[in-house]
């Protein structure tokens, strides 16, 4: 498949740390925008119809559907999650492995 002309800009930035780091971490809130908004459908529910059961605003789902909010707390997925019949499941790792630390005379006797 040949690469667009944005499929290229992107490598180029890609390139760049900080945008990277960025973009890493858009897709990340595009994730969770998604499985929301998905789940929400497939329960039938309307974004004022959930809202309604959570006892909060259409605005604030609107807010938890939308790829560009970041502000999605614990207890506020958990909730949704209930309503939904959905389960939470975070999953925090290295972005790079962890190299293996030595084990020196001073740093077994220092623990003892």
């Amino acid at each position: 498949m040949k690469k667009t002309n944005f499929d290229i800009y992107l490598e180029e930035q890609l390139k760049e740390p900080a945008f990277a780091e960025r973009f890493r971490r858009a897709g990340e809130a595009w994730d969770v925008a998604l499985q929301l908004a998905e789940l929400r459908r497939e329960a039938g529910l309307s974004q004022k119809e959930l809202a309604n059961r959570l006892h909060t605003s259409q605005q604030q789902i609107s807010r938890l559907e939308s790829p560009t909010y970041e502000g999605h707390s614990l207890s506020m997925l958990r909730r949704v999650a209930e309503v939904l019949d959905a389960e939470v499941r975070i999953s925090i790792s290295p972005c790079h492995p962890a190299k293996p630390r030595k084990r020196t005379r001073k740093t077994a006797a220092t623990r003892a």
